[in-house]
């Protein structure tokens, strides 16, 4: 089971908004000892939304969907969520309560505004119509909910605004609620070093080296160029099981000083 993020929008494609979304997630499953296995962006393009959601629904894995859940033309995602299971939209009894909540909260005892049969207001509650058998994602921001599906092996998908302010308290609802059995559940260490002119080719033997020997320990390469002032560098190091990547950190830095290489502990 891993955790993956799907972030739709045509905007974000474009360049008119700066995706939020990803960074957010990350820190929040690094705070609960997960990482993020992938990402996917998508435009508002309704068969490339369903393709993309007929394909993570088949696996085990956790995603989040962010973005087109609310009730524009060019809000697709829900429709291709239920074209991905094969299910009709319906109207979700207990968001279509609280979208009207939310209506008469901002009504502000206007009548006509507050007038639940009026044609917006009753537009307004295709934004509970979800797939059948989808359940309530809790907004805790303006209290229109997103939805959750249940993967076809045990995953689950999360469906949440493309607004970074509402979509992050429902990740975290829906981590802390749903997934705490999770959380540090696999130990993980990183331990790198900084290589002075340090030549990736040069240190390819070394590091193909320590991943044949300390098995479930991934080593990484992260070359710089020379800005700012500071050298050509690259940020080399191993993670994994933490016992494992302790014994192979120290195999590395004596790979190191066997090669003769430059570095310091970032």
């Amino acid at each position: 089971m891993a955790f993956g993020i799907i972030i739709i929008g045509d905007e974000i494609l474009s360049g008119r908004r700066s995706d939020k979304h990803l960074a957010k997630i990350i820190e929040l499953l690094g705070e609960r000892g997960l990482s993020l296995a992938w990402a996917e962006y998508i435009g508002d393009d309704p068969q490339r939304i369903t393709a993309t959601l007929q394909r993570t629904l088949t696996s085990e894995d956790i995603v989040f969907c962010c973005g087109g859940i609310g009730a524009t033309p060019d809000d697709h995602t829900r429709q291709c969520a239920a074209d991905a299971v094969g299910l009709p939209l319906i109207l979700h009894p207990e968001a279509k309560a609280l979208i009207q909540q939310r209506i008469i909260e901002m009504a502000d005892k206007d009548p006509i505004k507050a007038d639940l049969n009026s044609a917006e207001n009753q537009h307004r509650l295709k934004m509970g119509e979800f797939p059948a058998g989808a359940e309530i994602v809790p907004n805790a921001f303006n209290k229109i909910p997103g939805f959750s599906l249940a993967g076809i092996h045990g995953g689950r998908h999360y469906f949440v605004p493309g607004f970074p302010v509402m979509a992050e308290p429902m990740m975290v609802w829906a981590l802390d609620t749903h997934h705490s059995h999770l959380f540090h559940a696999v130990k993980h260490l990183e331990k790198a070093v900084i290589v002075v002119d340090g030549i990736e080719s040069a240190l390819t033997p070394l590091m193909e080296a320590l991943e044949t020997e300390f098995e479930g320990v991934k080593v990484f390469s992260l070359p710089s160029v020379a800005e700012n002032g500071r050298r050509r560098h690259i940020e080399l190091g191993v993670k994994g099981e933490p016992s494992q990547v302790a014994l192979a950190y120290a195999r590395m830095l004596e790979g190191l000083d066997a090669l003769n290489q430059q570095y310091s502990v970032e």
